[in-house]
Parts: C-alpha cells; sequence; structure tokens
C-alpha cells in the first residue's frame, strides 16, 4: 500500500490501538489483543448430520457501528494490512519460542475480537484476509476434529499428492487433525508462508470433496428439494443440498489460500 496515514486515537477503536502498538513496537501478541469479542469459527460445524454454509465470521452491528462512527474504511483497510504485516514480521523475527506460541494460541487465550475487527472485512487477496482465514481454519479444524477426519477419510480414500502436501496421510485420526491445524498455522509464521497456504488450500479441497462425498450418499438418487423441504434441516435433500453448500464455500477458500501462495511468492501478498 502507497501511503500510511497517521494511526487514529485509541479511544477511536481498539483494534486501531492494537495495531499501532503492533507495528511501532513489534509485539502484537499480549495486552494488546485485550478485550475481545467471541466473533465464532470461519468455517461452519462441521457435524456430519448438520452442516451450514460457511464464511468467515463477521463483524456484528453494534462494533461495525462504533468503527463506523471512529475512523473511515481507508484508515481501517490501513490498520489491516499494517497489524498483519507487524504480526508476521515480530514472529519471524524472533528466536523465542513462547512468542510462536502465544501467537498460534491466540483464539484460545484472548479471543478473536481484535482479529475480527481489523482482519475480517480484509480483501480475500491480501496478507490479513488469508491470515483471517489461516486462523479461522486452524479454530474449525480443532473444534471439529471428528468429523472433519471422517470428511478426509471420504474425500481421500486414499493416499495422492494431496496427502503429501497437506502432511497427512488417508486415515487421519481426531489428534493427526489437530497437530495438522496446529502445523499449517505455525508454518506460516515460522517456515515458508506459501508452502503454509498450499497445505491449507490441499486440506481444505480434500475436506470439500468428502463433504460432496457425503452428499450424495445422504439424498436419496434423484431427490429433489421443495419448497416446504427448504427449511426442513432433517430432510436428506436438505442436508445434501447444505453439505454440497459448504463444499463449494470451502472450494472457494482453497482457491483464496492458492492465490495468496501465488501472490506471496511474487512479492506482492500485502
Amino acid at each position: 500500500m502507497s501511503t500510511r496515514p497517521a494511526f487514529p486515537d485509541s479511544s477511536n477503536s481498539s483494534a486501531a490501538a492494537a495495531a499501532a502498538h503492533a507495528a511501532s513496537h513489534g509485539s502484537g501478541l499480549g495486552p494488546g489483543f485485550g478485550s475481545l469479542r467471541a466473533a465464532g469459527a470461519a468455517f461452519s460445524p462441521a457435524r456430519m448430520g448438520s452442516l451450514r454454509p460457511s464464511r468467515p465470521a463477521q463483524l456484528d452491528p453494534a462494533v461495525a457501528d462504533g468503527l463506523a462512527g471512529g475512523m473511515d474504511p481507508q484508515a481501517l483497510s490501513e490498520m489491516s494490512h499494517l497489524s498483519a504485516a507487524a504480526l508476521l514480521d515480530r514472529v519471524r523475527h524472533s528466536e523465542d519460542p513462547e512468542v510462536v506460541q502465544r501467537v498460534l494460541t491466540l483464539v484460545e487465550t484472548v479471543g478473536v475480537d481484535e482479529i475480527a475487527e481489523l482482519w475480517s472485512d480484509a480483501e480475500p487477496d491480501s496478507l490479513p484476509g488469508v491470515l483471517w482465514r489461516l486462523y479461522m481454519l486452524r479454530t474449525w479444524m480443532r473444534n471439529n476434529r471428528d468429523s472433519i477426519a471422517q470428511l478426509w477419510r471420504l474425500g481421500e480414500p486414499v493416499a495422492t499428492t494431496a496427502s503429501a502436501i497437506a502432511g497427512v496421510d488417508q486415515a487421519p485420526t481426531e489428534d493427526d487433525i489437530v497437530r495438522l491445524a496446529d502445523s499449517i498455522l505455525s508454518g506460516a509464521f515460522v517456515g515458508d508462508f506459501a508452502v503454509a497456504l498450499e497445505r491449507a488450500a490441499a486440506f481444505t479441497d480434500v475436506v470439500a470433496l468428502g463433504l460432496r462425498v457425503a452428499a450424495k450418499r445422504s439424498a436419496p438418487a434423484g431427490a429433489e428439494l421443495t419448497a416446504k423441504q427448504t427449511g426442513d434441516a432433517t430432510h436428506p435433500a436438505t442436508r445434501a443440498a447444505r453439505l454440497l453448500h459448504t463444499s463449494a464455500n470451502l472450494m472457494t477458500t482453497a482457491r483464496t489460500f492458492e492465490q495468496g501462495a501465488h501472490l506471496w511468492r511474487r512479492g506482492r501478498l500485502e
């Protein structure tokens, strides 16, 4: 980004204060990320019987109204990019494993309010937009480890290149899913950022395929969804439609990760 406006007064936005602290002091990991609101996971719960369409969590109206009154969209966008770059730079230049651990567990320790406020509306092909999706992917994987392990086995019944890229075999356990979730996010901070995004894309693609398989199995052949059935979450056709919707959203997210990897390697992910 070509211009960098002065940081707004911290009283206008807790997000602005955290970003200013992160950008100027390189810490962005502790007190600056306090007072967070639970914004929810970016991905829908992966329970096999109750999947819902997924998208990154959005700011609730109260937070959005507060931001609108405290700083303009351009300033907030600038803050989003600055804070993402500062956080990534801080971890990459630190030799302290505790710093990496604090970043990895940011959602569990302080919630996602600050992250959501700063990053959830960022462009998908931007550094804050990609980091937001990586954090939410990890949260989703850890919270739904059992269902996701099942979906992986449906989408990847035999090991393929996706297994090798993601770093998981064709029959992962719940613990494998948790370890993979941590590995992908930590790899983005301490390893090759593009490789981490490619691992996230490969994993998300296979889970999306697993959802398509589950959808095909859940609905009778030739079943069509009627207006009455649309609101019936227990109807096989309704369930199949929701599985397919979620699958499509995950595939879009996978393409976002791939595009992010491409831009990073060209030095254009900002």
